[in-house]
């Protein structure tokens, strides 16, 4: 199993964010570091205080020099993806060919509601993102995209420079959703992320997106698969339990969540709880 950690950039400050970065940017075992992707605090309080996302890896993949980065995940309507496009090929750049583009189909109610940004139905926020992979892929591996959509409409369109990582950075998708998300998964992705539950959800999960991988001809093997496993305050070996209860049923990637407070110190003694199942 391989591991990686996410800070949630809320109720938190940058230097705490930054000190816990370039920490693990000097532990091995981590691979990779994500943040999320959301402008309100998800848990607790919604009206504390809230670091944007995508400038923060902006900043992260200046500072360190090793760990893989991305959003967990990029609620796609947040942004159009053409801009999206844009600003993953500048962060891959910047970071040498580190980054990974998290995106999902968005679940905030919360946050759209209050800037006026278009959630959707169930079904409408499933086709928007089936239409946005398909933007998102173009324009990060082709030289000219037209698209036309029910939601995106491209002509003639350009991103340039292309990243280093070809065809295009590796595309994360999060979600559960086994008539949708997955399916989609299946055809665009390379990484799909469990949010969270019980080893067995996530062994059904993964049965599911394996019979969309058949149904769409793509080897399951190409996808990786991931989950996050909370850290509850300094008990490092029950995140090594549930990670270890997640590898038994195929888990690849075990990314422990760290709440606030932000502490580099922690990741020295949960590195060495992790290190038996690496």
């Amino acid at each position: 199993m391989r591991f990686a950690f996410k800070t949630a950039n809320q109720n938190t400050t940058w230097a705490d964010i930054l000190a816990v970065w370039r920490e693990a940017d000097d532990i091995e075992l981590f691979e990779s570091g994500w943040v999320f992707d959301h402008f309100y605090p998800i848990v607790g309080d919604p009206a504390g205080p809230c670091l944007e996302g995508w400038v923060a890896l902006a900043a992260l993949a200046q500072a360190t020099r090793r760990l893989r980065l991305g959003a967990m995940v990029t609620g796609i309507h947040y942004r159009h993806p053409a801009v999206l496009a844009n600003m993953a090929v500048t962060i891959d750049i910047i970071s040498g060919g580190r980054l990974e583009l998290g995106i999902g189909a968005g679940w905030n109610e919360l946050e759209s509601g209050a800037y006026g940004i278009e959630l959707g139905t169930l079904r409408e926020r499933s086709d928007r993102f089936e239409e946005a992979c398909q933007v998102l892929i173009s324009l990060l591996s082709q030289e000219v995209t037209d698209f036309s959509g029910s939601y995106y409409q491209l002509s003639d369109a350009r991103n340039e420079p292309k990243g280093p990582q070809r065809p295009h950075p590796p595309i994360v998708i999060g979600g559960g959703g086994e008539k949708r998300t997955l399916r989609t998964a299946a055809r665009y992705a390379q990484h799909w992320n469990f949010s969270g539950g019980t080893p067995a959800d996530f062994s059904r999960k993964r049965d599911v997106l394996h019979a969309h991988c058949a149904d769409v001809g793509r080897d399951p093997a190409e996808i990786v698969l991931s989950a996050h496993v909370q850290l509850e305050g300094d008990d490092v070996a029950g995140a090594a339990a549930s990670a270890a209860a997640l590898g038994a049923e195929g888990l690849d990637l075990a990314i422990v969540y760290l709440r606030p407070p932000l502490s580099p110190a922690i990741l020295a003694p949960l590195a060495e709880a992790l290190a038996p199942l690496a």
